[in-house]
Protein backbone atom coordinates (compact mmCIF):
# COMPACT_ATOMS: atom_id res chain seq x y z
CA UNK A 1 0.00 0.00 0.00
CA UNK A 2 1.16 3.50 -0.79
CA UNK A 3 0.70 4.69 2.78
CA UNK A 4 3.30 2.22 4.04
CA UNK A 5 5.99 4.53 2.64
CA UNK A 6 5.25 7.02 5.41
CA UNK A 7 5.68 4.27 7.99
CA UNK A 8 8.96 3.16 6.40
CA UNK A 9 10.27 6.72 6.52
CA UNK A 10 9.18 7.10 10.14
CA UNK A 11 10.89 3.85 11.15
CA UNK A 12 14.10 5.07 9.51
CA UNK A 13 13.75 8.32 11.45
CA UNK A 14 13.26 6.38 14.70
CA UNK A 15 16.40 4.32 14.12
CA UNK A 16 18.51 7.36 13.25
CA UNK A 17 17.21 9.37 16.21
CA UNK A 18 18.13 6.48 18.49
CA UNK A 19 21.65 6.39 17.04
CA UNK A 20 21.90 10.11 17.70
CA UNK A 21 20.80 9.58 21.31
CA UNK A 22 23.46 6.88 21.61
CA UNK A 23 26.10 9.43 20.61
CA UNK A 24 24.74 11.98 23.09
CA UNK A 25 24.62 9.35 25.82
CA UNK A 26 28.26 8.40 25.22
CA UNK A 27 29.33 12.05 25.29
CA UNK A 28 27.54 12.67 28.58
CA UNK A 29 28.85 9.43 30.10
CA UNK A 30 32.41 10.64 29.39
CA UNK A 31 31.96 14.15 30.77
CA UNK A 32 34.69 13.44 33.34
CA UNK A 33 36.93 11.24 31.18
CA UNK A 34 40.41 12.71 30.67
CA UNK A 35 41.30 13.30 27.04
CA UNK A 36 37.85 12.33 25.76
CA UNK A 37 36.93 13.82 22.38
CA UNK A 38 33.22 14.43 21.94
CA UNK A 39 31.38 13.07 18.93
CA UNK A 40 28.91 14.83 16.66
CA UNK A 41 26.35 13.03 14.50
CA UNK A 42 24.79 14.34 11.31
CA UNK A 43 21.81 12.97 9.40
CA UNK A 44 21.47 12.43 5.66
CA UNK A 45 18.49 11.75 3.45
CA UNK A 46 17.81 8.14 2.61
CA UNK A 47 16.73 6.62 -0.73
CA UNK A 48 14.12 8.17 -3.00
CA UNK A 49 11.40 6.65 -5.16
CA UNK A 50 11.17 8.57 -8.43
CA UNK A 51 7.58 8.92 -9.63
CA UNK A 52 8.42 11.20 -12.54
CA UNK A 53 11.93 11.95 -13.77
CA UNK A 54 10.86 15.34 -15.16
CA UNK A 55 11.52 16.77 -18.58
CA UNK A 56 13.10 19.75 -20.28
CA UNK A 57 11.08 22.59 -21.73
CA UNK A 58 10.18 22.81 -25.39
CA UNK A 59 9.08 25.57 -27.76
CA UNK A 60 5.50 24.82 -26.76
CA UNK A 61 5.56 23.73 -23.09
CA UNK A 62 7.63 24.48 -20.05
CA UNK A 63 9.84 22.04 -18.18
CA UNK A 64 8.46 19.57 -15.65
CA UNK A 65 10.26 19.07 -12.36
CA UNK A 66 11.03 15.58 -11.10
CA UNK A 67 8.68 13.99 -8.59
CA UNK A 68 10.30 11.95 -5.85
CA UNK A 69 9.19 10.54 -2.51
CA UNK A 70 11.79 9.96 0.17
CA UNK A 71 12.02 7.09 2.60
CA UNK A 72 13.39 8.71 5.70
CA UNK A 73 16.94 9.39 6.83
CA UNK A 74 20.08 7.63 7.99
CA UNK A 75 23.32 8.45 9.77
CA UNK A 76 25.48 10.73 7.64
CA UNK A 77 28.61 11.15 9.75
CA UNK A 78 29.82 10.66 13.30
CA UNK A 79 32.72 13.07 13.73
CA UNK A 80 35.28 13.60 16.46
CA UNK A 81 35.93 17.09 17.80
CA UNK A 82 39.71 16.99 18.21
CA UNK A 83 40.12 20.47 19.68
CA UNK A 84 42.08 20.69 22.94
CA UNK A 85 39.93 20.28 26.02
CA UNK A 86 40.18 22.20 29.26
CA UNK A 87 43.31 21.47 31.28
CA UNK A 88 43.10 20.29 34.87
CA UNK A 89 45.99 20.87 37.29
CA UNK A 90 47.11 17.69 39.04
CA UNK A 91 50.30 18.73 40.84
CA UNK A 92 52.16 15.63 39.55
CA UNK A 93 55.45 16.37 37.80
CA UNK A 94 55.00 13.45 35.40
CA UNK A 95 51.49 14.36 34.26
CA UNK A 96 51.49 15.99 30.81
CA UNK A 97 48.86 17.63 28.65
CA UNK A 98 49.43 18.45 24.98
CA UNK A 99 48.82 22.12 24.25
CA UNK A 100 48.02 21.99 20.55
CA UNK A 101 47.85 19.25 17.94
CA UNK A 102 49.40 15.84 18.27
CA UNK A 103 49.32 12.63 20.25
CA UNK A 104 51.59 10.70 22.56
CA UNK A 105 52.93 7.53 20.90
CA UNK A 106 52.44 4.48 23.11
CA UNK A 107 52.43 0.71 22.68
CA UNK A 108 54.15 -2.46 23.80
CA UNK A 109 57.90 -2.82 24.32
CA UNK A 110 58.49 -5.10 21.32
CA UNK A 111 57.32 -2.89 18.43
CA UNK A 112 60.20 -2.57 15.97
CA UNK A 113 60.14 0.83 14.25
CA UNK A 114 62.09 0.58 10.99
CA UNK A 115 59.98 2.78 8.73
CA UNK A 116 57.22 5.35 8.74
CA UNK A 117 54.72 2.53 8.17
CA UNK A 118 55.88 0.85 11.39
CA UNK A 119 54.97 3.96 13.38
CA UNK A 120 51.33 3.15 12.65
CA UNK A 121 51.69 0.07 14.85
CA UNK A 122 51.77 2.42 17.82
CA UNK A 123 48.71 3.77 19.58
CA UNK A 124 47.89 7.47 19.76
CA UNK A 125 46.82 8.99 23.07
CA UNK A 126 46.06 12.43 24.49
CA UNK A 127 46.22 11.31 28.13
CA UNK A 128 49.64 11.90 29.70
CA UNK A 129 49.23 10.20 33.08
CA UNK A 130 52.81 8.92 33.07
CA UNK A 131 54.96 7.11 35.58
CA UNK A 132 58.13 4.99 35.60
CA UNK A 133 57.50 1.32 36.31
CA UNK A 134 60.17 -1.38 36.04
CA UNK A 135 62.44 1.21 34.46
CA UNK A 136 60.06 2.14 31.61
CA UNK A 137 57.93 5.26 31.18
CA UNK A 138 54.33 4.04 30.96
CA UNK A 139 50.86 5.56 30.90
CA UNK A 140 47.97 4.71 33.17
CA UNK A 141 46.95 1.80 30.93
CA UNK A 142 50.40 0.18 31.14
CA UNK A 143 51.43 1.17 27.60
CA UNK A 144 55.09 2.13 27.27
CA UNK A 145 55.73 5.66 25.99
CA UNK A 146 57.91 6.07 22.90
CA UNK A 147 60.47 8.79 22.40
CA UNK A 148 64.18 9.47 21.98
CA UNK A 149 66.77 8.34 24.52
CA UNK A 150 70.03 9.85 25.64
CA UNK A 151 72.99 7.92 24.23
CA UNK A 152 76.76 8.01 24.58
CA UNK A 153 77.24 7.67 20.83
CA UNK A 154 78.59 10.63 18.83
CA UNK A 155 76.05 11.43 16.07
CA UNK A 156 78.73 13.09 13.95
CA UNK A 157 81.17 10.18 13.96
CA UNK A 158 79.45 8.17 11.23
CA UNK A 159 78.92 5.08 13.35
CA UNK A 160 76.54 6.75 15.74
CA UNK A 161 73.10 8.16 15.23
CA UNK A 162 71.73 11.44 13.89
CA UNK A 163 70.79 13.67 16.79
CA UNK A 164 71.75 16.75 18.77
CA UNK A 165 73.90 17.76 21.73
CA UNK A 166 71.17 19.12 23.98
CA UNK A 167 72.89 19.95 27.23
CA UNK A 168 76.55 19.75 28.14
CA UNK A 169 78.11 18.69 24.83
CA UNK A 170 78.76 15.17 26.12
CA UNK A 171 75.36 13.52 26.00
CA UNK A 172 73.61 12.95 22.68
CA UNK A 173 69.99 12.24 21.91
CA UNK A 174 69.34 9.52 19.38
CA UNK A 175 66.51 9.89 16.90
CA UNK A 176 65.63 6.20 17.01
CA UNK A 177 62.01 5.99 18.10
CA UNK A 178 62.12 3.55 21.02
CA UNK A 179 60.41 2.90 24.37
CA UNK A 180 61.70 5.39 26.93
CA UNK A 181 63.54 3.79 29.84
CA UNK A 182 65.93 4.86 32.55
CA UNK A 183 69.73 4.65 32.18
CA UNK A 184 71.51 1.81 33.92
CA UNK A 185 73.44 1.88 37.22
CA UNK A 186 77.12 0.93 37.14
CA UNK A 187 78.29 -1.90 39.39
CA UNK A 188 81.96 -1.72 38.41
CA UNK A 189 84.49 -1.18 41.18
CA UNK A 190 85.16 2.50 41.72
CA UNK A 191 82.11 3.63 39.72
CA UNK A 192 79.32 2.04 41.71
CA UNK A 193 76.02 3.85 41.20
CA UNK A 194 77.21 6.02 38.32
CA UNK A 195 74.93 6.52 35.32
CA UNK A 196 75.59 4.32 32.30
CA UNK A 197 73.68 5.59 29.27
CA UNK A 198 72.33 3.54 26.39
CA UNK A 199 74.50 2.75 23.41
CA UNK A 200 73.68 1.88 19.83
CA UNK A 201 73.45 -1.70 18.62
CA UNK A 202 74.49 -3.13 15.29
CA UNK A 203 70.99 -2.49 13.93
CA UNK A 204 71.20 1.20 14.78
CA UNK A 205 68.75 0.98 17.67
CA UNK A 206 69.23 2.12 21.26
CA UNK A 207 70.29 -0.68 23.56
CA UNK A 208 70.99 -0.75 27.26
CA UNK A 209 74.47 -1.88 28.29
CA UNK A 210 73.16 -5.24 29.50
CA UNK A 211 71.25 -6.00 26.29
CA UNK A 212 72.56 -8.55 23.78
CA UNK A 213 74.34 -6.69 21.00
CA UNK A 214 75.32 -3.70 23.10
CA UNK A 215 78.29 -1.88 21.58
CA UNK A 216 80.11 -1.55 24.90
CA UNK A 217 80.17 -4.07 27.70
CA UNK A 218 79.49 -2.49 31.09
CA UNK A 219 79.07 -3.94 34.53
CA UNK A 220 75.57 -2.85 35.54
CA UNK A 221 73.03 -4.05 38.07
CA UNK A 222 69.75 -2.50 37.08
CA UNK A 223 68.40 0.97 36.53
CA UNK A 224 69.68 4.03 38.36
CA UNK A 225 68.25 5.13 41.68
CA UNK A 226 66.60 8.44 40.96
CA UNK A 227 64.83 11.35 42.59
CA UNK A 228 63.30 14.64 41.45
CA UNK A 229 61.95 13.07 38.27
CA UNK A 230 60.23 15.64 36.04
CA UNK A 231 59.21 16.51 32.47
CA UNK A 232 59.50 20.00 30.97
CA UNK A 233 57.55 21.79 28.23
CA UNK A 234 59.92 20.40 25.57
CA UNK A 235 59.21 16.82 26.61
CA UNK A 236 62.67 16.45 28.17
CA UNK A 237 62.72 13.95 31.03
CA UNK A 238 65.28 14.69 33.73
CA UNK A 239 66.05 13.38 37.19
CA UNK A 240 68.80 13.28 39.78
CA UNK A 241 70.92 10.16 40.28
CA UNK A 242 70.41 9.46 43.98
CA UNK A 243 73.83 7.81 44.33
CA UNK A 244 75.97 10.46 42.61
CA UNK A 245 73.63 13.52 42.80
CA UNK A 246 74.34 14.20 39.11
CA UNK A 247 71.70 15.57 36.76
CA UNK A 248 70.47 12.88 34.35
CA UNK A 249 68.74 13.51 31.02
CA UNK A 250 66.71 10.38 30.34
CA UNK A 251 65.43 11.44 26.92
CA UNK A 252 62.59 13.22 25.13
CA UNK A 253 58.94 12.28 24.69
CA UNK A 254 57.86 11.94 21.05
CA UNK A 255 54.66 13.34 19.59
CA UNK A 256 52.83 12.13 16.51
CA UNK A 257 50.57 14.21 14.28
CA UNK A 258 48.35 12.82 11.52
CA UNK A 259 47.10 14.39 8.30
CA UNK A 260 43.47 14.09 9.42
CA UNK A 261 43.12 14.06 13.20
CA UNK A 262 39.36 13.40 13.01
CA UNK A 263 40.09 10.25 10.98
CA UNK A 264 41.67 8.29 13.84
CA UNK A 265 39.95 5.14 15.02
CA UNK A 266 38.97 4.48 18.64
CA UNK A 267 40.38 1.47 20.43
CA UNK A 268 39.97 0.59 24.09
CA UNK A 269 40.50 3.29 26.69
CA UNK A 270 42.01 6.62 25.64
CA UNK A 271 43.90 5.24 22.63
CA UNK A 272 43.40 5.59 18.90
CA UNK A 273 44.94 3.98 15.84
CA UNK A 274 45.89 5.85 12.69
CA UNK A 275 44.02 4.03 9.95
CA UNK A 276 43.83 4.94 6.29
CA UNK A 277 41.46 7.86 6.95
CA UNK A 278 43.94 9.47 9.35
CA UNK A 279 46.77 9.57 6.80
CA UNK A 280 50.47 9.50 7.60
CA UNK A 281 52.00 10.08 11.04
CA UNK A 282 54.65 12.77 11.39
CA UNK A 283 56.95 12.29 14.37
CA UNK A 284 58.32 15.26 16.30
CA UNK A 285 59.05 16.48 19.81
CA UNK A 286 57.40 19.38 21.64
CA UNK A 287 58.80 22.70 20.43
CA UNK A 288 60.99 20.72 17.97
CA UNK A 289 63.45 20.03 20.79
CA UNK A 290 65.00 17.11 18.88
CA UNK A 291 65.64 17.16 15.13
CA UNK A 292 67.22 14.74 12.70
CA UNK A 293 66.47 11.76 10.50
CA UNK A 294 63.96 9.33 11.93
CA UNK A 295 65.21 5.95 13.10
CA UNK A 296 68.95 6.45 12.99
CA UNK A 297 68.92 6.43 9.21
CA UNK A 298 66.85 3.26 8.93
CA UNK A 299 64.73 4.97 6.26
CA UNK A 300 66.95 4.84 3.21
CA UNK A 301 66.82 6.23 -0.29
CA UNK A 302 67.48 4.33 -3.52
CA UNK A 303 71.24 4.78 -3.10
CA UNK A 304 71.20 3.11 0.31
CA UNK A 305 71.81 6.34 2.19
CA UNK A 306 69.50 8.39 4.36
CA UNK A 307 67.17 10.42 2.17
CA UNK A 308 67.25 13.91 3.75
CA UNK A 309 64.10 15.01 1.94
CA UNK A 310 61.78 12.37 3.35
CA UNK A 311 60.62 11.22 6.74
CA UNK A 312 62.50 13.78 8.78
CA UNK A 313 61.30 14.58 12.25
CA UNK A 314 58.69 17.25 11.69
CA UNK A 315 58.91 20.74 13.08
CA UNK A 316 56.45 21.32 15.89
CA UNK A 317 55.37 24.34 17.92
CA UNK A 318 53.25 22.15 20.19
CA UNK A 319 54.35 22.20 23.80
CA UNK A 320 53.58 20.16 26.88
CA UNK A 321 51.82 21.50 29.93
CA UNK A 322 53.37 19.61 32.82
CA UNK A 323 51.42 18.84 35.99
CA UNK A 324 48.23 19.03 33.93
CA UNK A 325 45.89 16.53 32.30
CA UNK A 326 43.53 17.30 29.45
CA UNK A 327 39.88 17.18 30.45
CA UNK A 328 36.87 15.90 28.56
CA UNK A 329 35.67 17.66 25.42
CA UNK A 330 32.01 17.15 26.34
CA UNK A 331 29.95 20.36 26.56
CA UNK A 332 26.95 19.48 28.72
CA UNK A 333 24.86 22.45 27.54
CA UNK A 334 25.24 21.34 23.92
CA UNK A 335 24.56 17.70 24.74
CA UNK A 336 21.39 18.40 26.71
CA UNK A 337 20.12 20.64 23.90
CA UNK A 338 20.83 17.93 21.35
CA UNK A 339 19.14 15.38 23.57
CA UNK A 340 15.92 17.41 23.57
CA UNK A 341 16.06 17.86 19.79
CA UNK A 342 16.61 14.15 19.13
CA UNK A 343 13.96 13.18 21.67
CA UNK A 344 11.37 15.38 19.97
CA UNK A 345 12.41 14.01 16.58
CA UNK A 346 11.92 10.49 17.89
CA UNK A 347 8.55 11.45 19.34
CA UNK A 348 7.41 13.03 16.06
CA UNK A 349 8.35 9.90 14.11
CA UNK A 350 6.29 7.74 16.47
CA UNK A 351 3.30 9.97 15.65
CA UNK A 352 3.78 9.24 11.94
CA UNK A 353 3.71 5.52 12.74
CA UNK A 354 0.51 5.77 14.82
CA UNK A 355 -1.25 8.08 12.31
CA UNK A 356 -0.31 5.79 9.40
CA UNK A 357 -1.54 2.80 11.37
CA UNK A 358 -4.84 4.60 12.04
CA UNK A 359 -5.28 5.41 8.35
CA UNK A 360 -4.55 1.81 7.36
CA UNK A 361 -7.09 0.65 9.95
CA UNK A 362 -9.73 2.94 8.40
CA UNK A 363 -8.90 1.54 4.97
CA UNK A 364 -9.28 -2.05 6.19
CA UNK A 365 -12.58 -1.20 7.87
CA UNK A 366 -14.13 0.40 4.74
CA UNK A 367 -15.87 -2.88 3.82
CA UNK A 368 -17.86 -2.75 7.05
Amino acid sequence: MAMSGAMTAAIAGLKTSMQALNVVGNNIANVNTNGYKSQRITFKESIYNTLNAGSAGTNVAGSINPQQIGYGCSVGTIDLDMSTGDLSATGRDLDCAISGDGFFLVGTKDIDINSAADVKNLYLSRVGDFDFRDGYLVDGQGNVVYGFMTTVEDPTAGTGTPGILPDNGQLNVSTALVPIRLPMRSSAAGTEGETVYAGVGADGKNVNPDDPGAATANAVDGYINFENLRIDANGKITCTNSDTKEEVVVGYIALGTVDNAAGVLHTSGPCYTAGDAAGDITVSTPNSAVTGALNNGKILGADGNVDPTTQLLGGSSTKLMTSFLEGSGTDLATEFTNMIVYQRGYQANTRIVTVTDSMLEELVNMKR
